[in-house]
């Protein structure tokens, strides 16, 4: 395996933790809105790790696909539409910074409701994937 497989192999992983953190998050914001309970250090943590690991997913992203298009592929347009998406998405993720000060409830609202937006931009990027002349 050379190291751009090697990119593409983390860029693959990666994705499995964004999943994980992003329904863990999900939950605790749903849970935390619906039943009035919140916990400030456990309500930051969970969205800086969801922001945290959309921007490495984002970086690692950026690099591969700079790296096999200058190597390689070039840069097809699924692939550049793909980048720009999940760019999209990682700003859109950072969002929760503009109510970090609102009341629990809210916060824990707007966090619930934030991640299942940027996780269906994340589906709009990977849909992009689809367009990949096939072998």
């Amino acid at each position: 395996m050379d190291a751009l497989d090697f990119v593409l192999k983390l860029h693959s992983g990666v994705r499995w933790i964004v999943i994980a953190v992003s329904l863990i998050a999900l939950v605790w914001y749903l849970l935390s809105w619906q039943r009035k309970v919140s916990n400030e250090k456990v309500d930051r943590a969970l969205i800086s790790a969801f922001s945290g690991f959309i921007d490495l997913q984002v970086l690692i992203g950026i690099i591969y696909i700079v790296w096999d298009g200058f190597a390689k592929e070039g840069f097809p347009l699924f692939r550049i539409a793909h980048g720009l998406t999940m760019i999209v998405a990682a700003v859109v993720a950072h969002m929760s910074r503009r109510w970090r000060t609102a009341e629990p409830q809210i916060r824990a609202r707007n966090n619930a409701a934030l991640i299942v937006v940027v996780l269906i931009i994340v589906g709009v990027g990977l849909a992009f994937l689809q367009l990949a002349p096939s072998n």
